[in-house]
């Protein structure tokens, strides 16, 4: 069945559109861009007021599946996706068992067919187990359809290691994501260093435990010539290393997740270990930063890093508590509201944060644009909408936010992938 969106304001960075238009789509493809498009027999859905964009990419989600099923799984998880306007993401390995093979990485992309909502790419483990020791068979994973490697939850300490997944992992043309901590200055810390940490009597993490291994990766990446991506950056620091490293020519890209522009360390206030995330919460000031990397081009994706946690891994001392916090349903509302508000960052920035680049920077063609020919992923957001976050309506099979309680504006009215309505109104197809 044909589609037309009509009358709302598009937002496609990829194509130099941002202004009314109708959108046309036959099939699983982008038929046409343009006013007042006519299409006989199509199903029309009145876009008037709203935005529509190339639906969004998050670079970095856990879906739990396998082995934590009980905390996600591919299908409550492409739920959540598409309830939040994502309409593909890139999974990472630290499952049980972990993505580090051909098989693991297959039963993902099954696992995901038989869901049947939205896209979802593997990414794999660098090393073996993700114990930093032993690279995993790389070309076989590529060759399994895994679109990036990363042992994302785990740092990979030895820089040899990483030398050679940068060195492998480019003959393949994959890209490696690093989480970067210097586990040596983070041990046993559980939230950010500074006066609140000593105000609650929790150990602190210094932020030179994420700021020295972004330097020595981006090192790294400029020795080999290697596809780098810096996960989750959070510090000031940070920012200005992968500023400076553009500057110089250096291969590397880097994403912040929301919870880095919208939330500080006050956030770990009470013991909450809702807030309790890795890398932990910082400053005012590296917030300013993040949004200021993310204004200047610094900072090239806004992931979510949605890692879903069960009750009895959040609601213990805080020094016990799983890091990590769901975020699929909330970052483009939260985007909506400290970038787009702001004027940090204006519609065509957001857009090209959640859905251009990190089409490019995983070679996702077709998608992160609504140019003809192209995947008909597409998000129908209403920038006006308020609503408040109710742990009953999450569709994420864990509730560990925060953000319990709190009034968002901007709401996702209807999700398309694959040229087929996955989620409207607030129900699923």
């Amino acid at each position: 069945m044909d589609i037309i969106l009509k009358g709302g304001h598009v937002v496609d960075p990829a194509n130099n559109v941002d202004s009314g238009s109708d959108v046309l789509i036959k099939g699983d493809k982008i038929a046409q861009v343009g006013k007042n498009i006519k299409a006989n027999g199509a199903k029309t859905i009145d876009c008037k007021g709203k935005l529509v964009f190339p639906g969004l990419i998050d670079m970095h989600t856990h879906l739990r599946q396998p082995g934590r099923e009980d905390e996600e799984t591919v299908l409550t998880g492409s739920r959540a996706a598409l309830k939040g306007g994502f309409t593909s993401l890139l999974c990472m390995a630290n499952t049980s068992p972990v993505i580090d093979n051909k098989g693991v990485v297959e039963y993902i992309r099954v696992e995901a067919s038989r869901a049947g909502l939205i896209n979802v790419y593997p990414a794999a483990a660098v090393t073996k187990g993700l114990e930093g020791k032993e690279l995993t068979e790389i070309g076989q994973i590529a060759e399994a359809g895994a679109k990036a490697l990363s042992d994302d939850g785990k740092p990979i300490m030895n820089a040899e290691i990483l030398r050679r997944a940068l060195e492998y992992a480019k003959m393949f043309g994959l890209l490696i994501i690093s989480h970067c901590e210097d586990t040596n200055l983070s041990r046993n810390g559980v939230m950010n260093e500074g006066f609140i940490s000593t105000k609650l009597g929790l150990k602190g993490i210094p932020r030179a435990s994420e700021t020295v291994m972004v330097m020595r990766d981006i090192e790294l990446a400029g020795l080999t010539g290697g596809k780098l991506h810096i996960a989750h950056i959070s510090a000031k620091e940070s920012v200005e290393a992968v500023r400076e490293a553009k500057k110089r020519g250096i291969g590397v890209t880097c994403e912040t997740c929301p919870h880095y522009f919208t939330l500080t360390e006050e956030a770990v206030l009470g013991f909450n270990t809702k807030a309790k995330v890795n890398p932990p919460l910082k400053t005012k000031e590296d917030v300013a930063s993040v949004k200021k990397g993310l204004s200047d081009g610094t900072i090239d994706a806004i992931s979510t890093d949605h890692a879903p946690h069960s009750v009895e891994e959040k609601d213990v001392e805080f020094d016990f508590a799983a890091s990590g916090m769901i975020g699929l349903e909330f970052a483009l509302s939260l985007a909506n509201t400290e970038l787009i508000n702001n004027k940090i960052l204006d519609w065509s920035g957001l857009v090209k944060k959640m859905s251009v680049n990190p089409a490019k920077i995983l070679s996702l063609h077709g998608k992160g644009s609504l140019a003809a020919g192209s995947d008909a992923d597409i998000t129908v957001f209403d920038p006006s909408a308020e609503w408040i976050v109710d742990e009953k309506r999450i569709e994420s099979k864990s509730k560990n936010t925060p953000l319990a309680g709190r009034k968002m504006v901007g709401a996702v009215l209807v999700t398309i992938v694959g040229g087929k309505i996955k989620y409207e109104n607030g129900k699923f197809n």
